[in-house]
């Protein structure tokens, strides 16, 4: 029989998420739809606060689809076909969010240097955690279990110290915003759709503790 609390566990990470990817759609085509009085691309937008910032070093690439990310490794910025090219005021904040992250990478902020640390660790944890949790399981081997739970435990670190990343940037994104005289129309759907996008960080983070929560809680029973 499969144990309620799981059930609970399931039914409360699917409204999380769910929730979560509804208020984020409505938000991001809402404001898709609605064109910046300035009449500038995401690209172009995001080049200027760049040159504003005085961060000569990062360059600016068209993605594919959903592809808007800044990326340390390159020290560059991407955006999607929608965020590069578009006019609208979802492309706008896109676009500034990004860059946040160029100069927060730039500036040497402590959240993204630590965030950075520890992705080598994630990315060793986050495959094999369930594997070593299952293998535990089956061969009742308790040292494997809490092996499991730790490597876990650093997955969920990862996106609580992502957490402050994202507002920083979204923070960086908005005071650039309102220095270049963007309506304050349009800074407020602006700031709806980059808190709409926080919402999926902080939903994600929270699944992640109440499922830590609950393998604590199992290595207990």
């Amino acid at each position: 029989m499969i144990d309620s609390s799981y059930l609970l566990l399931i039914a409360a990470t699917l409204i999380i998420g769910l929730a979560a990817s509804a208020y984020v759609n409505s938000r991001l085509k809402k404001y898709s739809h609605v064109p910046n009085s300035l009449g500038v691309t995401g690209a172009q937008v995001a080049q200027r606060m760049l040159d504003y910032y005085d961060i000569g070093t990062v360059s600016i690439h068209r993605g594919g689809e959903g592809q808007d990310f800044f990326d340390p490794r390159s020290n560059s910025v991407t955006l999607s076909p929608e965020a590069f090219d578009g006019r609208s005021i979802t492309a706008l904040a896109t676009a500034c969010h990004e860059v946040g992250h160029a100069c927060q990478y730039a500036q040497d902020y402590t959240p993204m240097k630590v965030r950075g640390a520890i992705v080598p660790a994630v990315n060793l944890a986050s495959n094999a955690w369930i594997f070593l949790l299952m293998l535990g399981i089956f061969m009742n081997i308790a040292g494997l279990t809490t092996l499991a739970i730790i490597m876990y435990a650093v997955v969920v670190l990862f996106q609580l110290v992502t957490l402050p990343v994202e507002f920083n940037a979204s923070r960086r994104a908005m005071v650039y915003m309102d220095t270049i005289g963007l309506p304050q129309a349009e800074q407020r759907g602006s700031f709806d759709v980059l808190r709409a996008c926080a919402f999926t960080y902080v939903a994600a983070a929270l699944t992640s503790i109440l499922q830590l929560l609950w393998l604590l809680g199992q290595q207990r029973d």
